[in-house]
């Protein structure tokens, strides 16, 4: 009866995880259902506290989650510099986890202070990375100006889908 109880807890137990599913794969992520979740992150160059409230209204918004040394990173940030002028209208988050001494190295090195819709911040509460479920660096997410998900850019990311993606309605 012992060993009829044991084949029985072992043929339960395997039949239970292979039901398992992934729900996150089967779903959509919640990012992409919603508007910009409610954050708090430390502005660079003086660590002033910024949230989703300070967001300018009808304006897109572009986030870029990064790692400041990340080559990919650097790269994807000079773009987004170089083609400023199709980013005018997109209020744009530069958002690292990563120690605040890096982002104000970082602010400081790619001039940030010249560009007034970009602010730099540190997610001191590691939040953005498991929301936005970041598995690689840079990851872009675009928000229309009525604060609708428009899209998610990683790997080899082309800055034109970035800021045509913006421009949906």
């Amino acid at each position: 009866m012992k060993k009829l109880f044991v084949f029985g807890s072992l043929i339960s137990i395997t039949f239970t995880s292979f039901g398992q599913t992934n729900t996150a794969a089967n779903d959509t992520f919640a990012y992409t259902r919603q508007g910009l979740p409610g954050f708090t992150v430390y502005k660079a160059p003086d660590s002033t506290a910024f949230s989703n409230t300070d967001v300018k209204k009808k304006r897109p918004i572009l986030l870029m989650l990064f790692s400041p040394e990340c080559g990919h990173c650097q790269h994807v940030a000079s773009e987004i510099l170089k083609n400023m002028d199709s980013f005018k209208k997109a209020q744009i988050l530069m958002i690292t986890w990563l120690p605040y001494r890096d982002l104000a190295k970082f602010y400081s090195d790619y001039k940030l202070a010249k560009y007034s819709q970009i602010t730099p911040g540190w997610d001191g509460k590691f939040f953005f990375v498991p929301y936005y479920h970041v598995s690689t660096f840079p990851k872009l997410i675009a928000y229309n100006k009525n604060g609708k998900f428009v899209g998610a850019f990683e790997g080899n990311i082309k800055i034109e889908d970035v800021w045509k993606a913006l421009d949906k309605k």
